[in-house]
């Protein structure tokens, strides 16, 4: 017997609970973290929530937090930032 279903690997398996530096500041904050994900068609929606102010909350397309120009993997400080802007330029 064999099954013919093949499992989906789910895309963004580690989403929830990342965090993430911003590199511009989006509504005066640059640190989130993804609080729910929702699948819609293809694409998968990430709620962020800024840490310093839970009332500052958007969704974005993950596929976003891919780019290193735009969103860094983990809270960034100022130096490390500029250090990225300046290796990017």
């Amino acid at each position: 017997m064999t099954n013919d279903k093949k499992t989906k690997k789910q895309k963004f398996p580690y989403l929830v609970g990342s965090k993430w530096t911003a590199q511009q500041k989006v509504d005066g904050w640059r640190h989130f973290q993804v609080v729910n994900r929702k699948n819609q068609a293809k694409w998968v929606y990430a709620e962020m929530v800024a840490a310093c102010d839970p009332k500052v909350r958007f969704w974005i397309n993950a596929k976003l937090l891919q780019d290193n120009s735009q969103w860094q993997a983990g809270w960034q400080t100022l130096q490390e930032i500029h250090g990225l802007e300046t290796e990017v330029s």
